[in-house]
């Protein structure tokens, strides 16, 4: 599979998540504060919430329903009650549209500090 026009960029608000679902893969894609796009799995591994309906803050976003926060870089619970990551997407972009393949999840690895 390739990756898919999900949205525009002039789309997204900055530190805002809007839900998109790319081949019955739902998930959250953020613009940052430093301009930068994410696109990460948009159920909480803490119960089957939307985190796209949660808050943005620097580099994560924190479920509404019960608080837990997970990096936009790596998709890793930053407190509990969730302890299971979130997968990250690859995020391409072609002049104004924002590009993802939802098969291909992005190797976090070397963004672990």
């Amino acid at each position: 599979m390739s990756a898919q026009k999900v949205l525009k960029l002039s789309e997204l608000e900055q530190d805002t998540a809007v839900r998109v679902v790319v081949d019955k893969v739902p998930m959250a894609v953020v613009l940052d504060g430093n301009g930068e796009v994410h696109a990460i799995g948009d159920v909480c591994t803490h119960g089957d919430i939307s985190l796209s309906e949660g808050f943005v803050e620097g580099d994560t976003l924190e479920c509404w329903a019960h608080g837990s926060a997970f990096s936009l870089r790596t998709g890793q619970p930053l407190n509990l009650p969730a302890y299971e990551p979130v997968p990250v997407y690859e995020v391409t972009i072609e002049g104004d549209d924002i590009l993802i393949d939802p098969t291909v999840i992005r190797d976090t690895t070397s963004d672990v500090k």
